[in-house]
């Protein structure tokens, strides 16, 4: 029996079907695009006003970059259209607000 010389069989490349672009293109793309929750504060100041939903201190337009949007369920991904998912706070209760969510997280968690 004769030893038949060793062949590599490569598979082809898969056929281009469709519209594609070259990865810089949609690199490009991709950076020009705004994501979809880049403009939650802008709607949420007009949903909910220029005042904190917390302590009630009124804002203008001088004074509107203290109010932040605080996100209820803590997912700032979470941007429904109607703002249910956000309320404005001022800075400082902005700040109390989280910090009361470590503190609660730090005195349940079991002791070892």
């Amino acid at each position: 029996m004769k030893n038949k010389p060793f062949r590599i069989h490569h598979k082809p490349p898969p056929q281009k079907t469709g519209d594609y672009q070259s990865i810089d293109e949609t690199l490009q793309k991709l950076k020009r695009a705004e994501p979809p929750w880049s403009d939650y504060r802008e709607r949420s100041l007009k949903i909910h006003g220029l005042i904190c939903a917390k302590c009630g201190r009124e804002f203008d337009e001088k004074t509107r970059h203290l109010l932040t949007v605080h996100h209820k369920d803590g997912n700032h991904l979470n941007n429904p259209p109607d703002g249910s998912n956000w309320e404005n706070l001022c800075v400082y209760c902005h700040d109390d607000e989280h910090s009361r969510e470590l503190l609660g997280k730090y005195l349940t968690e079991e002791k070892k």
